[in-house]
């Protein structure tokens, strides 16, 4: 309740503040609990405060912050520790925290020059960068709301998304995201200015600024303007908004406030044994999306993290040179990534002599032993397979020093998990969505079990709401992580939130005995034959990609059918624009020829209804169908789509709730 929280005092890290040289003494304190008075623990009215979900003891009593609070307390201990790092005409730049929140303080100087208004959004449309950084927490110091936007939306995606946060500025990449913003700026009426972060501009327009010039606008505003604005700022206001939709409708503003955002970063934190100014990592994945927002800028800071920025091509082959260049502390990847690190091994590997490839199966066979029993000691010839196999596979990976591994945004094979495992890297498995700011639930050394996504974030609680005879049921969130409501949407806000608070995820899942969790499948992905059995699809579709490799996607169909049937994608390269092509992938090839058939396009197999694969993944549906819990559970039918799913396809939605766009487009499923 409000008076418990009003009770606490915020631990004062520091007992003053630094003086930067050449700049004021900034006159702002770290200490003290900010509260506004609130009654609801949920709101869709972007100024409105809600009640926090304060535990009495533990993590979740812990005080709340500002972001602003979190930031002045990581730059007064660790202001000379580095940042940011990013390279500039091939070199490594660094700015450390000191610079960082200077920069940060000189962005939000130029927000409010320019004529941002309390609450109003700021989009930054671009790929990571400090600029990004810089302009994110610029915004929320200055009062606005931060937004990221998807890369890849379409000028109208861009439009929705800038009018319904009410964007006074928004900050792009470069020409090609700005020309987006420039076909539909008449339909903007809250725009006031636009800043380009990378290059000079092609034309001359007006409000359309540099990245120089905007960080230059600010210098006329007086600092103790922006200190009075930085110190009314409360920890349960909203300072973020994450926009994810379903596979229709418009995407939905989540609202974070300051505490969403800096007791989850706490948390994951703490949960995960962060060491303070230890940690380093990459930033490549979307920062519009809350998981790599969470872990790029959030824990990032709170932990006084360096965080490194990829090439904007990092997904088309320098991630790879990147991660050997700054060898991370922790590597968070999507599944897609994991599997593309997969192929490229295995592509690698099959090129070897017959005795590399005898000492490889060998060292494996004991990596996926001592991974799978971690807890227990290490097998008998680990040293040996350690010293010849896994440390060199970790150094060319760029992982040598990488103390935990992550996959999270969507599902991943167990057979890419225990691939890794054979190498002993273990990539654990994230559980959650925007609407609960990143994690909830979080697999790590101490905590795992091969696909499951692990134990609930230290201070949160999990309810599976009305569970079946097996224990199977809807996965409900509870704690400090979760989100304010949606902007604007009430009607949204009633369907995600039930009358006591708790988040309904939509998920289907159950935990052992141990209290780990695993998902089992949607709600709404629920198909009802036409006999009234209810089919979860997602156990069988996983399945089925377990037994055949070379299907990338896999769909049952058969609501209110008779039976049910498979509509299937085989793997396929993407092109630069992220969409499929007809060339399978090497794997695919060497599928194909490990079967008897030589075939490098997908419309080979199907235009010649190749038998040997045909009859491959007849088998494998057999081996499904055979663990089918009725008859109704058994795929009867199937066939090949001649092109994988994507978005431009229209099979899939721009996003969802915790599935990463960039994992989508690379045709992950």
């Amino acid at each position: 309740s409000l008076s418990v929280m009003n009770c606490v005092i915020l631990r004062v890290f520091f007992s003053s503040v630094d003086k930067f040289s050449n700049d004021p003494a900034i006159p702002l304190t770290t200490g003290g609990v900010r509260l506004a008075p609130a009654q609801d623990l949920w709101s869709t009215v972007k100024n409105k405060p809600v009640k926090l979900r304060m535990e009495t003891s533990g993590l979740g009593s812990e005080p709340p912050m500002t972001i602003h609070q979190m930031f002045l307390a990581t730059v007064q201990k660790y202001g000379d520790y580095p940042a940011l790092r990013g390279k500039k005409d091939g070199t490594w730049v660094t700015l450390t925290y000191k610079e960082y929140y200077q920069h940060a303080r000189a962005a939000a100087k130029s927000f409010l020059k320019l004529g941002l208004e309390r609450f109003h959004g700021v989009g930054i449309l671009g790929f990571n960068s400090p600029e990004w950084f810089i302009a994110d927490v610029g915004c929320i110091l200055a009062g606005g709301l931060a937004t990221g936007v998807y890369t890849t939306n379409s000028p109208e995606a861009c439009q929705y998304v800038a009018d319904n946060c009410e964007a006074n500025v928004l900050v792009v990449e470069n020409n090609k995201q700005l020309i987006k913003i420039l076909q539909v700026r008449d339909q903007l009426p809250h725009l006031k200015a636009i800043v380009q972060y990378k290059g000079e501009l092609e034309q001359k327009l007006p409000n359309v600024y540099t990245w120089a010039e905007f960080m230059k606008l600010g210098e006329s505003v007086p600092d103790v303007e922006l200190d009075v604005l930085i110190d009314s700022q409360k920890a349960n206001e909203c300072c973020t908004l994450i926009y994810t939709s379903g596979t229709t409708g418009n995407p939905k503003g989540v609202m974070l406030s300051h505490d969403n955002i800096t007791w989850t970063a706490t948390a994951a934190g703490l949960m995960t044994s962060l060491k303070m100014s230890e940690e380093e990592i990459v930033s490549y994945l979307p920062l519009s999306h809350v998981a790599a927002q969470v872990q790029d800028m959030w824990i990032c800071m709170r932990f006084a993290a360096i965080t490194n920025f990829a090439e904007p091509d990092a997904l088309k082959g320098s991630l790879a040179n990147t991660l050997r260049e700054v060898r991370p502390t922790s590597f968070l990847g999507v599944p897609r990534v994991w599997e593309k690190m997969q192929e490229a091994m295995k592509s690698v590997g099959a090129k070897s002599s017959v005795t590399k490839k005898k000492i490889a199966d060998w060292a494996k066979g004991i990596g996926l032993q001592a991974s799978y029993n971690a807890m227990n000691g290490l097998p008998w010839g680990f040293t040996l397979a350690n010293a010849l196999v896994f440390k060199n596979v970790r150094k060319a990976l760029g992982l040598d020093r990488c103390k935990a591994c992550y996959t999270g945004a969507a599902p991943i094979t167990k057979d890419t998990l225990e691939y890794f495992m054979s190498l002993y890297i273990t990539a654990f498995e994230l559980y959650g969505m925007s609407e609960s700011t990143g994690p909830h639930t979080i697999s790590w050394a101490e905590g795992y079990r091969i696909m499951s996504c692990g134990k609930v974030l230290t201070g949160c609680k999990t309810k599976l709401d009305k569970p079946d005879t097996d224990g199977n049921g809807e996965i409900c969130f509870w704690g400090r992580h979760v989100f304010m409501g949606y902007l604007n949407m009430p009607d949204k806000i009633e369907e995600a939130l039930d009358a006591e608070g708790w988040l309904h995820s939509g998920d289907l899942g159950k935990h052992d005995k141990d209290d780990f969790l695993y998902i089992t499948g949607r709600i709404k992905e629920l198909i009802i034959t036409a006999g009234g059995e209810n089919v979860p699809p997602v156990p069988t579709e996983d399945a089925l990609k377990e037994e055949v490799s070379i299907i990338s996607n896999a769909m049952l169909v058969g609501d209110k059918k008779k039976f049910l049937s498979m509509l299937l994608t085989l793997k396929c390269n993407i092109d630069d624009n992220g969409d499929p092509t007809d060339e399978l992938t090497p794997l695919a090839v060497e599928f194909c020829r490990q079967h008897g058939v030589i075939a490098s396009k997908v419309s080979e197999i199907i235009n010649k209804t190749e038998p040997a694969i045909y009859k491959v993944i007849q088998e494998g549906i057999d081996r499904v169908n055979a663990k089918a819990t009725s008859n109704a559970q058994r795929v009867q039918k199937w066939t090949i789509l001649p092109r994988d799913f994507s978005i431009s396809g229209g099979e899939l939605g721009e996003t969802s709730e915790f599935i990463d766009k960039l994992n989508l487009m690379h045709g992950c499923p």
